[in-house]
């Protein structure tokens, strides 16, 4: 089968494993195309390097609206290229209602085996003409991949009757793993007793940093070091509060770290917090920091927000906590750190189960079963 993916995300090559996954486990013909040049949520230029396992082509094309994921454009003669490639089927890994996939889906036509990608979790009817691309892609979309079964739940029923398979966002977990106290210690220091205390995100209020902030102080008589990766505008806040606690020297703010970076710091954490708080038009879609960290034998603590607690009631790895709610997030740090033994136990659920469920081959596998089917309709 010669198979056609369009993905911005692959701009990083990390991101391109998977497809050098589906290659290996098919025998597929795979055609990559990504953007020429693309700055991620931080503003930074990735390089779009192809990931040396990769096998099939990889096409770089410029864009139009460097960066934003909704309204990106490829600079490109779809149906020519279309035509010259013929391919089996097509995956443009973009929500239905987003620009790049209204491209290539109009140019694919009604008879091709066309699918995506969504991480919507949250019933919304867009503003034209976004409703009319998004009611297109449904109509001559043969198969699509939602992250979670609430996003699944989203597309039925906005009337989407295609082949949906939920497809958790994969990691390699030979690369997100435990690396031993002696790595671990050396990259982030601590003193004998510390826990280390990781958030990895946009620093921003509805990731729920007033929340741990309150909840850190009610912790202060433990000894606790908070690690924080990513930039935002809460931050300045976020320092302020820490400081009026007389917490600001327990705090080591650590700014944008490159993708291939993160896995020694999960490694490091011993334990990641996630507080999210879900708004009006959001609530937390996956919490790929989650499964990252579990991955990395890291014990999560987590909001009630979206899918965060089905992620860590169905893996085993972490505790949960209400939204807001800073006393629960306060005793759900006060066990993790009073009780390593606990702490470890869950972290080594989380990355069996992660190993079973979201690795790369897992969902692969799953990829190209539902594509077969949605071929042979």
């Amino acid at each position: 089968m010669k198979l056609l993916v369009v993905s911005h995300s692959c701009a990083t090559a990390t991101n391109q494993q998977l497809y050098a996954e589906l290659e290996e486990l098919t025998g597929w013909d795979l055609t990559l195309v990504i953007p020429a040049d693309w700055r991620d949520e931080f503003g930074n230029n990735l390089d779009q390097a192809a990931y040396p396992g990769l096998k099939g082509r990889v096409i770089k094309v410029p864009v139009l609206a460097n960066g934003n994921i909704i309204l990106h454009a490829y600079r490109k003669r779809w149906r020519a290229f279309l035509r010259e490639e013929n391919p089996d089927a097509i995956y443009v890994n973009h929500e239905p209602y987003a620009v790049a996939t209204a491209q290539v889906c109009l140019a694919a036509g009604r008879k091709s085996t066309f699918g995506f990608y969504s991480c919507q979790n949250i019933l919304k009817t867009y503003p034209p003409p976004f409703s009319q691309m998004e009611k297109m892609v449904y109509r001559r979309s043969r198969f699509a991949f939602p992250i979670t079964d609430a996003v699944a739940e989203v597309l039925r029923e906005k009337g989407f009757q295609g082949e949906t398979c939920v497809c958790a966002l994969p990691l390699d977990p030979e690369l997100y793993r435990p690396r031993g106290a002696e790595a671990d210690f050396k990259l982030l220091p601590r003193q004998p007793g510390e826990t280390v205390i990781g958030f990895v995100g946009r620093l921003v209020e509805s990731k729920g940093l007033r929340t741990l902030a309150q909840a850190l102080a009610m912790v202060g008589d433990l000894p606790w070091k908070l690690v924080l990766i990513g930039k935002g505008e809460f931050e300045g806040e976020f320092r302020a509060l820490l400081e009026k606690n007389g917490l600001s020297g327990r705090a080591e703010f650590l700014g944008y770290v490159p993708h291939e970076e993160t896995p020694a710091y999960l490694s490091a954490f011993d334990l990641l917090v996630l507080p999210s708080e879900t708004q009006p038009n959001w609530k937390e879609q996956f919490g790929r920091v989650i499964t990252e960290a579990m991955a990395s034998e890291t014990a999560v603590i987590g909001s009630d927000s979206g899918e965060i607690p089905h992620l860590i009631n169905a893996a085993g790895g972490g505790m949960i906590f209400p939204e807001r709610d800073a006393s629960a997030l306060a005793g759900a740090l006060r066990k993790m750190m009073l009780h390593p033994e606990a702490r470890e136990t869950l972290a080594a659920s989380g990355r069996n189960w992660v190993k079973e469920h979201v690795s790369l081959r897992a969902i692969a596998g799953k990829m190209a079963a539902t594509i077969e089917r949605a071929h042979a309709r």
